[in-house]
């Protein structure tokens, strides 16, 4: 019985899920293998519809319904997982960490070169005239403060990586 319903709703299966799924976007295949389904789901709890052929013909339009319904939420992948340019959580974290260990060597500068290097690396990145506004100092003289204290973090840092590292 089952198997002679499958045979004889075949063809109208495959023509049904032809038009449908080039409608909708979708492969046939996939439409047809849903509305398998559904049978096999309806013979087990409820035996054979009534109306075979109204059935199906429903049955292939509510998965076709279905299908651009899900089609329309699901989103594209952004970007390449495998993309090298794009931060992948393990980039971010060693980047954060690198951040961390910066501000850390700033922190042990002498001076005023605490103050001036958390100025520079601010991420509201404010001008030098802002900046010499803040710590007090001319503008002229900026420049090669920032210079003595760019020498003074490459020396700290240079020393914690040839010793080991904090």
């Amino acid at each position: 019985m089952t198997h002679d319903l499958v045979t004889s709703l075949r063809p109208l299966l495959t023509a049904e899920a032809s038009a449908e799924a080039h409608a909708s976007g979708g492969e046939p295949a996939d439409l047809e293998q849903a509305v398998w389904l559904r049978l096999l789901e309806r013979l087990d709890a409820d035996g054979p519809p009534p109306d075979p052929g109204g059935w199906l013909r429903r049955a292939v339009r509510d998965e076709a319904r279905r299908s651009r319904r899900t089609a329309r939420r699901e989103a594209p992948l952004g970007a390449d997982p495998a993309d090298p340019a794009d931060p992948g959580p393990e980039r971010l974290a060693l980047s954060a960490a690198r951040g961390r260990a910066l501000r850390d060597a700033v922190r042990r500068l002498p001076g005023r070169c605490p103050r001036l290097m958390e100025a520079l690396l601010s991420p509201q990145d404010p001008t030098y005239r802002e900046i010499a506004g803040e710590l007090g100092m001319s503008q002229g003289s900026l420049g090669p403060e920032r210079s003595r204290c760019l020498g003074c973090l490459r020396r700290l840092l240079a020393a914690e990586v040839a010793g080991g590292g904090r």
